[in-house]
């Protein structure tokens, strides 16, 4: 047998043992993708009838008929702090027909002024019924009371993406 047949036969035989091994790391990667628990979602689902939204439980806050975004905070959170910030320069720039902000925590909220939108804290009952899981998070709820959306704030930028969506900027006629 020369050398040539030699490596030939050592490569065959090298690319039969990688198969073997590739093959066995599927199985694994399967059966672990299997066994794995797979998180399930977060928040209330969308069409979902709003919890908590008795005059009792926001303090008369919310009014009958409108929109709403519920903005869960955290008092140890600078993003939460911007973020509110951000909601109450929106909030002073719309008509009266925009949707209403509110905001919530868990515990004791930074003892700050009113401004335009109202803040609410030792409200950790919310945060069980609206499933929260980090903070910033933002909920809207459509003038019929139900969940439209809800999900995590990364950023003041990400707050004014979704107020956006919720309701857009009336264009304005040039002079």
């Amino acid at each position: 047998m020369d050398f040539t047949t030699s490596a030939v036969i050592a490569s065959w035989a090298a690319i039969a043992l990688l198969a073997l091994v590739v093959s066995g790391l599927i199985r694994q990667v399967h059966q672990l993708s299997r066994t794995q628990q797979h998180p399930g979602r977060v928040g209330v689902a969308p069409g979902a009838s709003a919890p908590g939204l008795d005059p009792a439980a926001l303090d008369g806050l919310l009014t009958p008929g409108r929109a709403a975004l519920l903005l869960f905070l955290d008092a140890d959170c600078r993003t939460c702090g911007d973020v509110l910030a951000e909601a109450r320069a929106w909030t002073v720039r719309q008509d009266a027909g925009a949707p209403q902000v509110l905001g919530f925590y868990a515990g004791a909220g930074p003892q700050a002024e009113e401004g335009a939108v109202p803040v609410r804290d030792h409200r950790p009952e919310l945060f069980a019924a609206y499933d929260i899981p980090a903070t910033p998070y933002a909920v809207v709820i459509d003038p019929e009371g139900r969940v439209s959306r809800s999900e995590p704030l990364g950023s003041p930028t990400a707050l004014l993406r979704l107020l956006d969506d919720i309701q857009p900027a009336t264009p304005r006629s040039l002079p």
